[in-house]
């Protein structure tokens, strides 16, 4: 029995309590110890492996798409294409109603035969023309120079004939005043006034010669007139030729332009790619450079946004991985291409005017394309848009292949 003044000796149990009590006191500060000697080991050994890598989630799929558009005016009449369909460069896509620019292009191939058959035709106008016209020259040439040369014989046979009249007229007068005083025959007398009629008479001859011949001469002159007027001939003659020759240009060029304008009439990929977004139906109505379907072409490549404070270390051709939202575990390979020069926001639509207004600071974003390096399994779908989270190895040095990516 204990009085009240008394305290209760602490049992076994109570005792053991304490004793675990004080030894659980006496590790917590080991335990603890180990644990952030642990997670400093752990935090070092992450910052190690991660010093040299800047990765970032603000990354998707870019590739090349083209818009497959018509370059005439027509009602399509079929289509040979599905959405999301491979298809290889030359397959036809879609097809025109063809028979406007059918019909054109028979309309072109009249024009041009008939513009052909007209250049012919003046063809052989301009030859026969500079034929006939160089020998009528010729002749009429010919023509003057005899002209001129017989009429200055006939002038010079009027000058002789005429100091051949003047002589037997005096002759003549002489014998006269002979005959009368006795002094010469009747018989002299009368010879000399017939040999003065017979001078006389060949004086008129040849003044009358004279005339035939200055008329024969203007005749030959206007018929050399004729012949010159006949060569400018030749001139126009060419220039319908040169006219002629020219409209089979144009007719040659406006059938090719149908021929063209034809086979516009059937669309084809213009490159290997996947056919996406078809908006066309057979029987609608189409424009020039409406956009009937989208074809995705070409090796696809990452277009990374990362910060501008992890830009320092950055360079073209440095490694990267990438990985691909839409295939957990994957991870491709590839190396920095290019860094575009300046941030995203600048070159948007609504570019920010920081001279108005508060200001706010805000780590801007730097667009950085990656070229992947692996090859794309083709079972994979990786197309515009798709989300990616690549890591850049700052640490390594750029490739030769990054050095001539370089601008």
């Amino acid at each position: 029995m204990t009085n009240g003044n008394e305290y209760p000796r602490p049992t076994e149990k109570s005792a053991r309590g304490e004793t675990a009590s004080i030894r659980h006191r006496r590790l917590l500060p080991a335990v603890s110890g180990v644990v952030a000697v642990g997670l400093i080991v752990a935090g070092a050994g992450y910052w190690f492996l991660t010093r040299n890598q800047e990765t970032t989630d603000d990354a998707f799929v870019a590739a090349d798409v083209v818009q497959i558009a018509p370059r005439v005016a027509g009602t399509v009449r079929a289509i040979h294409i599905n959405d999301n369909q491979r298809v290889s460069a030359g397959d036809l896509l879609i097809e025109l109603d063809s028979r406007d620019y059918a019909s054109a292009l028979a309309q072109a191939k009249s024009a041009l035969n008939a513009a052909k058959a007209n250049e012919e035709v003046a063809r052989r106008a301009l030859e026969f023309t500079q034929q006939t016209t160089a020998a009528d020259l010729e002749q009429a040439k010919a023509g003057v120079a005899l002209s001129e040369a017989a009429a200055k014989e006939a002038e010079e046979k009027v000058a002789a004939s005429r100091a051949a009249a003047n002589y037997d007229n005096v002759k003549a007068g002489r014998y006269g005043t002979l005959a009368a005083d006795t002094f010469a025959s009747r018989d002299q007398f009368d010879q000399a006034k017939a040999a003065l009629a017979s001078a006389e008479a060949e004086l008129k001859a040849n003044q009358q010669a004279v005339v035939v011949t200055q008329a024969q001469l203007v005749q030959a002159r206007s018929q050399l007139d004729a012949a010159n007027a006949a060569a400018k001939q030749v001139a126009e003659k060419r220039a319908q030729l040169d006219a002629a020759v020219a409209n089979v240009a144009s007719a040659a060029a406006a059938l090719h332009t149908a021929e063209i304008n034809l086979s516009y009439t059937k669309i084809r990929a213009p490159s290997d790619g996947f056919v996406t977004g078809r908006s066309v139906n057979p029987g609608d109505a189409v424009e020039p450079s409406q956009t009937l379907s989208l074809l995705v072409t070409g090796r696809p490549w990452v277009v990374a946004n990362f910060k501008e404070t992890q830009l320092e270390r950055m360079r073209p051709g440095q490694p990267v991985d990438v990985g691909v939202d839409a295939y957990p575990g994957t991870v491709l390979h590839g190396h920095v291409d290019s860094i575009q020069h300046g941030s995203g926001a600048a070159f948007s639509l609504l570019p920010p005017e920081n001279a108005t207004g508060n200001y706010v600071k805000v780590v801007q974003r730097v667009p950085v394309k990656i070229v992947i390096d692996d090859p794309i399994d083709s079972t994979m779908v990786l197309g515009p848009g798709m989300s990616v989270e690549p890591t850049v190895d700052v640490g390594a040095a750029p490739s030769n292949l990054g050095e001539q990516a370089r601008p």
